[in-house]
């Protein structure tokens, strides 16, 4: 990407890259959003304004490569992260996995479709089906048998690993454990 930050809009809970080559170019840096209105983009060059979840905004802010207004006004890091509070639960504990995974080179979704809280690629959607869906707990909260059962059967239908990330908030680190089910 060029040095130039990217102006975005944010519409109720929503960011919008209005200007179609600077979402072309956040796209192609990185599989950031989805071009309006085309769930599956089949070429790079869509022609369409691209659409940010709000945890990738925050992302992107960090890293000085977009700028988010809402009603003309520059919102700061802080500002949309406390926006991103009231559509995520456990926004700085999701962020911190969405972040960590980001830095390690994945490109991560969200993983509303897997019950997951995120897909995360190696290559990138459209190149590679995502080989991981990650939920992200507290370090003190407590997962049932049933819900490990629930989430193992489900990602092995979807032929995908199933990873907890565990972040801890107070040093900034993120543990995950990785499940693997088999036949015997």
């Amino acid at each position: 990407m060029s040095g130039e930050k990217v102006r975005a809009e944010l519409i109720h809970g929503t960011i919008v890259v209005w200007d179609i080559e600077s979402g072309r170019e956040l796209y192609r840096s990185g599989f950031y959003g989805k071009p309006l209105g085309i769930s599956k983009p089949k070429s790079l060059d869509f022609n369409a304004p691209l659409v940010l979840d709000i945890i990738e905004a925050v992302y992107l802010v960090e890293k000085d490569k977009l700028e988010v207004y809402e009603e003309k006004r520059k919102l700061s890091f802080e500002d949309l992260v406390r926006r991103a509070g009231q559509y995520y639960e456990k926004f700085e504990q999701k962020y911190l996995a969405y972040r960590d995974l980001r830095d390690r080179g994945f490109i991560v979704t969200p993983g509303i479709k897997f019950g997951s809280d995120f897909a995360v690629y190696r290559i990138g959607p459209g190149l590679e089906h995502a080989p991981f869906i990650v939920q992200v707990k507290s370090i003190d909260e407590n997962i049932s048998a049933l819900e490990m059962i629930r989430s193992g059967r489900l990602a092995t239908t979807v032929k995908k690993y199933f990873t907890i990330a565990i972040p801890d908030v107070n040093s900034q680190r993120v543990a995950y454990v990785l499940f693997e089910w088999w036949r015997a």
